[in-house]
């Protein structure tokens, strides 16, 4: 893989923990704290469980994404090795 590569995918995992820790930080937890209910749950449970399945299929996704790119990155470097 190439150093760029390498480079993006890593500041591409450090956004995923920062836009993970701000969901769960304090402006997003006391703007869905209230006693509203949606489909018969508070909104602050039904935060947690859309949120959190969401950010792991995102993550899923991001990974299936990179495991692609690096499989095909490198089939192009072992057509360029053989004669």
């Amino acid at each position: 893989m190439k150093e760029s590569q390498r480079s993006s995918i890593r500041e591409a995992w450090i956004l995923c923990l920062i836009l993970g820790l701000i969901m769960i930080n304090f402006p997003f937890i006391h703007i869905f704290n209230s006693a509203q209910l949606i489909f018969g749950l508070p909104k602050l449970v039904l935060y947690f469980f859309v949120g959190w399945p969401l950010s792991i299929a995102v993550i899923w996704y991001f990974v299936r994404f990179i495991g692609k790119s690096s499989q095909d990155s490198s089939f192009v470097a072992e057509d360029k090795n053989e004669p």
